[in-house]
């Protein structure tokens, strides 16, 4: 994983998009902002944690998953990472990514790069991204709002995983 990197704003190092009552949604962990803030690397970008923003992403998740079939099982695990409140963006990414991979199943072993390994392509949250369409490889798994807006591609890893719990592995395999 890329640890060398220069922070890009706007990208998903510090948002996800998930499935509320009103339809999609994005989710933003806000950074510290100062002099060349957008010129350091990755893992020294901080946390602000100068806003209740945390609170508001947990009730937002809470709202918009409480009804779905294992969201009661993996809510405190989540939440417990927002609540320890870690200091930068890194960690904070790392604690998410490790938690949603154990918890679907997945056995990867994140390695993060010791050098900045080059320019690569980054899926962007303002760009159209339909890899899995084009690949044939999307397909519909049960969702809280379906019946309200259709099936939704693209959202957080969470939203399959308080949707099909156990059954994400097989989703994603």
């Amino acid at each position: 994983m890329e640890a060398c990197e220069n922070y890009q704003k706007q990208s998903w190092r510090n948002r996800c998009r998930i499935y509320t009552e009103n339809g999609p949604q994005d989710l933003n962990f806000p950074v510290k902002h100062r002099d060349g803030a957008f010129k350091l690397p990755i893992r020294e970008i901080e946390v602000d944690y100068s806003t209740p923003w945390v609170a508001k992403t947990e009730r937002c998740i809470e709202t918009a998953y409480s009804s779905s079939a294992y969201f009661a099982y993996y809510r405190d695990e989540l939440f417990a990472i927002l609540d320890a409140r870690p200091r930068t963006l890194w960690e904070l990414d790392l604690r998410i990514i490790r938690f949603f991979l154990a918890k679907t199943g997945l056995k990867t072993e994140i390695v993060p790069t010791a050098e900045f390994a080059g320019e690569h392509v980054d899926i962007h949250p303002k760009r159209p991204n339909a890899i899995l369409s084009e690949l044939g490889l999307e397909r519909p798994y049960y969702q809280v709002f379906a019946e309200r807006f259709g099936f939704v591609p693209n959202l957080s890893v969470m939203d399959l995983l308080f949707n099909e719990g156990p059954a994400s592995l097989d989703y994603l395999l």
